[in-house]
C-alpha cells in the first residue's frame, strides 16, 4: 500500500469526513430499501447531500479515497455506492501503532 497517497487523502476535512460517516452510515444517510449500507456502501448523492457540495467535488473526493484504498465503490445499475474499506484502514492503524 501507498502511505504517501493514504495521508494525502486523509489531509483534507471532507475526506476525513466521509470516512467518519461510514463507519456508521445508519446514522448519517437515509436508508435505501434493498440496499445493506454496511455491505454495499452508501449512493454517491447521498453523501453529496450530506456534505453540501458539489456532485463534481464530491465525486472527486470519492475518488481519492478510493485511489488511496480507504473505500470500496460497487456499481449498481447506474448508481455507485462507497463503503469504508476496512483492511487498509486497519493496515493504517497497525502502520501509524508499530511505525511512527
Amino acid at each position: 500500500m501507498e502511505n504517501v497517497e493514504i495521508f494525502k487523502a486523509l489531509a483534507n476535512d471532507y475526506r476525513l469526513q466521509i470516512l467518519f460517516w461510514l463507519k456508521n452510515p445508519e446514522k448519517y444517510f437515509v436508508h435505501e430499501e434493498n440496499v445493506d449500507m454496511r455491505e454495499v456502501g452508501v449512493c454517491v448523492g447521498e453523501i453529496q447531500k450530506q456534505l453540501g457540495l458539489t456532485q463534481s467535488t464530491t465525486s472527486h473526493y470519492l475518488s481519492m479515497l478510493q485511489k488511496a484504498n480507504l473505500l470500496i465503490a460497487t456499481r449498481i445499475g447506474k448508481w455507485t455506492y462507497y463503503r469504508r474499506n476496512e483492511v487498509t484502514l486497519k493496515y493504517l492503524r497497525d502502520f501509524i501503532d508499530k511505525e511512527l
